[in-house]
This record gives structure tokens, sequence and C-alpha cells, in this order.
């Protein structure tokens, strides 16, 4: 099977509470990882710990918002893709300001993963809001 952004849409546009789940999982890795180099490595990153335990919060709390609305959520899909949306966009925001706040201070192996994290937490987010359009183009509420 070939994938393709189409593909990728449409198998999430059938299934929007799986996109919730991924984004979920997604967050809780993005926890997990920011918990271990806070905790054990934040000198290789270059990141002051003030701001890596910021990012870390914020990451708990879409974990826990994309895995309730995974758990709980019943209907009105595209309202709720909508949130975790632009709550993703503006993490990958902050993110990025702070790259360019601390430029100096961080190492490469820091910039380079904090980058890849923008990078594939923007790709989410471009997911999310094409899902919730066409949801709400179809009248979707499931």
């Amino acid at each position: 099977m070939k994938i393709s952004v189409k593909n990728i849409l449409d198998y999430f546009s059938g299934k929007p509470k799986s996109l919730f789940l991924l984004d979920g999982l997604g967050a809780g890795l993005t926890t997990f990882s920011l918990f271990l180099i806070l905790r054990f490595y934040s000198g290789y990153f270059g990141m002051p710990a003030n701001i890596l335990t910021c990012l870390f919060i914020i990451g708990l709390v879409y974990c826990a918002y994309s895995m309730a609305c995974y758990f709980l959520l019943k209907g009105r899909w595209p309202a709720y893709l909508r949130i975790i949306g632009v709550g993703n966009f503006a993490y990958c925001m902050l993110t990025i300001t702070f790259l360019y706040s601390y430029y100096n201070s961080l190492t490469r192996i820091g910039l380079a993963y904090f980058m890849a994290e923008v990078l594939i937490i923007m790709v989410l987010a471009a997911v999310e809001f094409s899902v919730a359009n066409r949801l709400r183009a179809r009248g979707t509420i499931l």
C-alpha cells in the first residue's frame, strides 16, 4: 500500500478518535523525553532547566487532554481537533522562541532535538486541522 498525505487524511477522517490517541502518545513521548533530558542530560542539550520544565508541563497537559478526548469524547470531533491543533502550533511557536532566545547556549544535539520535535509536531497539527476541516465540511459530528 502506498502511503500518501491523502491516505493519511482519509484514514484519520474515518477514525478521528485515533488521531487523539496518536497525539496523546506523541505528547507522552515528548513529556518522557523532556523528563529524561531535564533529570539526567540537560547539559548535553544546553536548554535551561526552567525552560525544559515549562515544556515538560505543557507536554503533560497536552497528553492528558488528548488521552481524555480519546477515552471520553463521543462526538464534536472537529472542535476538539482544532483545540489540540492550535495547542500544538502554539507549543511549536514557543519552542522556536526558546530556540532563538537560547541559541548560543544550545548544543548541536539540543538544536537537532528541538528542531525535529517542532517539525514532527507541526506535521501533526497540520493533519489535525485538515481532518477537522474535512469532518466539518462533511457535517460529521461522530
